[in-house]
């Protein structure tokens, strides 16, 4: 029998819960950590995350920890699965607890807030030398933790680790696969947040379908421009990580980014939209940083332009709309598949 690592899961909202009873039903010693002990606690006595997850059983062999050093003493991977605005501070609060020997990961999806670093990045300068992946794709929660068929990959510079986390997350309904541009699979993650606010907008003003294709297809070229730019392979951004997340966030009403284009299409203030949905909405700060990486490259995002504009109360969602359709005719690649458009 293989012997699993000990993973500790760091954040009990709805994917660290989903992930965390994933890996313990496939016989990985898991552990899941949250912020609130109290919340904590009437998880692990209810066997059921009833705020983010509710209805759904939580394996027995899956342990809750509520003292942060406790959950990740002598763990062989920690994953962090917390809010992007909050991932700075929770590196820094579990750097001087690891092992010499802890791996570490996450699956968390945007940039640090404010100064548009990729988490790659944040962990590199906190946590040089370690093992480090990160864990993306098109994945809701909910399907995830009920059983669902479902796709992740995770990615690494060091193809053994990525392979042998993607092990533990392989599982008979969920297919894990590994891969080696973890700029690229960030990049995907976070971007198609910003993107499923336009389809959501779109759906919410009633546009039509079509409507919805053509912001897909002209998303994904942003996406796609912005991450030749940066470095990324264009194979990652047409996988699971690119094009399989924005296909799921921009047409599933599971996607909290989706939701709130839906509300803001109706006519529902932002700040009242984000209160309905009732957790973390990343598009609100990534669009923020998407634009300060396209301003940096020198490149044309009207899509993703459009929607921090309208987040920002810049333009209403008919003028943010009317802006996009009044751009000139032009060929659909001007300067090549990459090229600036």
């Amino acid at each position: 029998m293989t012997q699993h690592p000990t993973l500790a899961v760091l954040g009990a909202g709805s994917w660290g819960t989903a992930l965390a009873a994933l890996t313990a039903r496939n016989g990985v010693p898991t552990r899941l950590w949250g912020r609130d002990p109290d919340a904590l606690a009437v998880l692990a006595a209810a066997r059921c995350n009833q705020r983010y997850l509710p209805g759904i059983e939580l394996p027995a062999a899956l342990g809750c920890e509520p003292d942060l050093a406790t959950a990740v003493r002598g763990a062989g991977i920690v994953l962090l699965v917390v809010p992007s605005h909050a991932f700075a501070a929770m590196l820094e609060d579990v750097a001087p607890l690891l092992d010499d020997g802890t791996a570490i990961a996450w699956a968390t999806k945007g940039f640090e807030p404010g100064t548009g670093r990729f988490l790659h990045e944040l962990v590199a300068r906190r946590l040089p030398g370690r093992p480090a992946a990160v864990v993306t794709g098109p994945s809701f929660a909910r399907e995830v933790a009920a059983g669902l068929p479902s796709a992740v990959t995770v990615h690494s510079e060091d193809a053994a680790y990525a392979q042998c986390l993607a092990g533990l997350l392989h599982a008979p309904n969920l297919r894990a696969y590994s891969g080696g541009d973890v700029l690229g699979a960030e990049l995907g993650g976070a971007m198609k947040n910003v993107l499923a606010v336009a389809t959501g907008i779109a759906d919410g003003m009633s546009l039509g379908l079509n409507a919805r294709a053509g912001l897909i297809t002209r998303g994904m070229n942003e996406m796609l421009r912005l991450g030749v730019a940066l470095g990324a392979r264009p194979e990652t951004l047409i996988g699971l990580s690119g094009l399989g997340d924005l296909v799921l966030t921009c047409t599933g009403d599971l996607s909290r980014n989706r939701r709130l284009g839906l509300a803001l299409g109706k006519g529902i203030a932002i700040d009242e939209a984000v209160r309905q949905i009732g957790q973390v909405v990343e598009s609100v700060l990534t669009a923020d940083e998407v634009a300060r990486l396209a301003d940096k490259h020198a490149l044309d995002l009207p899509i993703s332009a459009g929607v921090r504009a309208v987040l920002h109360g810049e333009v209403t969602p008919a003028e943010g709309l009317k802006m996009l359709m009044a751009r000139e005719q032009k060929p659909e690649y001007p300067h090549g598949l990459f090229g600036n458009a």
